[in-house]
This record gives C-alpha cells, structure tokens and sequence, in this order.
C-alpha cells in the first residue's frame, strides 16, 4: 500500500527520496539497449529469413537458367563444344525455317482441338455434379482420376487403342462400316488422338474447377430467375456462366499454357518417331522440336532460341489474359 509524502509545517518541500540502484551504474540502460536492438532486428529480419529458401532455389533452378538460356540463344552451342556469338542468328534461323512453323501450327491445332472440347465437357459435367444427385461424391473422385493417371501409362494405353492394325477404335469403326484409320502417319488423324488424351486427362480438374466456382454463386439469383420463369438451361445460361466468368477465364488460359508445353503425349503416342513427331513431323509441337534441337541434334543454340520463343508466346497469353481481366473488371464494376 503506497504512502503519501506530505510536506514539511514550514511548507518547505519533502526530501526527495533516494535514488534505487539495482546494480553496477548503467547496467539496466545498456541491457534495455541491447534488448530493443535485437527485438527490432527480429522483427525485420526474421519475415525474410522464411521466404530466403524460396527465393534462393527460384535463383538456382529458375532465374540462372532463364538467364543462361537467352545467353546460349546469342550463341552457336554444340553439344559439349564452346559458345560461338551470333547475336540474333539463330532467331532469324527460326523465322526462316520450315520445322519451326511447322511446329508452331501443330501447337496452335493440337491446343485448339483438345481445349475447346476438354473445357466444354467440364463445364457441363461441373453443372451436372451441382444438382443433388445420388453418389456425387462417387463421381467427383472418378472425374479425378485421371488427372491423377501418369502421363506415360495414359498415353501408351491410348497409343494402343489407336493402333492401326489392332487397336480397338479401328474395330468399333469397322462394326459401322467404316475402313481402318491410320492415326499415327496422318496428320490429322494423329493430333485427334493425342488432343483426345490430352482431353481425358485434363477434363475432369477443370470441371471441380468450375464446381467449386458454381457453388460459391449465391442461390438467391437461381430462386429470382425461377420465379421469372427462367429454365434450368436458361439459368445455366444467363446466371451460372456469367457468375463464374472469371473462373473460365482463367482455366482457358491455363489450358492454352499447358497446350503450348505440350511434350510427353505426343512423344509416347509417336514411339520411335515421337521426338520427331511422327514420320513426316504431323504432329511435332515446339517441346518437341526443342529437346530434337538441344539433345538429338546437338544444336543448343537454336534450342535456347525456341525456348525463348515459347517463352514469348507465354507472355503474350498471361497479357491477354490481364487485359481481358481489366475488361471483365470493369464491365461488371459499370
């Protein structure tokens, strides 16, 4: 219990009362000093010791290699030989070469053919999942299961249901009359069937994609355009799609990113002739063309050259993609 200090009958001040010494002269400053000092080095220190390990793997395995691949594009590189420059040779080698643009219209097809069908089924089967049917999570997992598939066992079961001679969808053509396809030496009977793996395999993420997007729309504008006697079709149309918009947008430009990297499925399907994609290059895409460039003929240079190209094209869809962002933003903001 504290004690008031009164002052003296003469009105003189109270003595002061002596000063607390709990040690040697200056310790409890220099303690507190320290004390405040590593407190605010911990502070803003600590946040970027847990991000460092990210960013010093993103420099070993992301920033260097970029850097040395547009540094090895600059360069004639054989295989185990010394860098000669070139400066841009190796791009105007590209521009003028038949392999290269072959390459890019069999990337622009093949992604074209398996992203339009592959989003459109999921968009159904999303629409489908969101009713309340019976065994809906039975299904959810099963749609799954083949993004969950390895690219190499789906692509060789594929390869064998296309074979020419034996392969199951020849027969089932047969049965209706039809002759025998050569899916593996024409070229558009062969990119069908690799967008047809590349369809199997993708469809089913992208429908829990658009299903997790369908049900965070609130049910309030379903119960307003049933009592305006909206049809299921017509609710599908004018609440569910533009609800989920964005949603779309962003899995078509995954989509066309993915199709642009385009590699393991038609290097499997094409076997001994998939680096070259096929016989006559039908469906070579430019990941193929790139790795036949820097590891079968040995011509680093033009392989970096590629890669930068592909890495172009990137760009240009991530711009489509925030452009098309800005105007979706806006539109809905007016």
């Amino acid at each position: 219990m504290a004690t008031s200090v009164r002052a003296k009958p003469d009105g003189s001040p109270p003595p002061a009362a002596p000063p607390s010494s709990p040690g040697p002269r200056g310790h409890r400053s220099s303690s507190g000093g320290w004390r405040s000092t590593l407190y605010r080095w911990d502070t803003k220190a600590i946040p970027y010791v847990f991000v460092a390990p990210f960013f010093l793997t993103f420099a070993a395995f992301g920033l260097f290699p970029l850097i040395y691949t547009g540094w090895l594009s600059l360069n004639r590189v054989e295989l185990g030989g010394d860098p000669t420059w070139k400066g841009l040779e190796n791009y105007t080698d590209l521009a003028t070469s038949e392999f290269f643009w072959n390459a890019l219209f069999n990337t622009f097809t093949i992604g074209v053919i398996s992203t339009v069908p592959q989003l459109l089924m999921a968009l159904g089967l999303a629409h489908l999942l969101n009713y309340k049917l019976r065994g809906r999570g039975f299904l959810r997992v099963a749609i799954l299961a083949p993004y969950a598939t390895s690219i190499a066992a789906a692509t060789l079961v594929f390869a064998q249901l296309f074979n020419t001679d034996y392969g199951m969808i020849n027969g089932v053509l047969g049965w209706f009359g039809f002759d025998p396809v050569n899916w593996e030496s024409s070229k558009w009977p062969a990119q069908i069937a690799i967008s047809v793996i590349v369809t199997w395999r993708w469809t089913g993420y992208n429908a829990l994609i658009y299903l997790a997007a369908m049900q965070a729309v609130p049910q309030d504008l379903y119960e307003a355009a049933s009592l305006d006697g909206a049809s299921r079709w017509r609710q599908f149309v004018s609440v569910t799609i533009p609800s989920i918009r964005p949603t779309i947008l962003f899995t078509i430009i995954v989509s066309t990113i993915g199709a642009t990297q385009l590699f393991g499925e038609p290097m499997l399907f094409g076997g001994s002739v998939g680096i070259s994609g096929g016989s006559g290059n039908q469906f070579q895409t430019l990941s193929l063309l790139m790795y036949e460039k820097g590891w079968v003929t040995g011509a680093l240079g033009q392989a970096s050259a590629i890669a930068w190209v592909m890495l172009l094209l990137l760009l240009i869809v991530g711009g489509v993609q925030a452009l098309a962002s800005r105007h979706n933003r806006k539109k809905l903001g007016g």
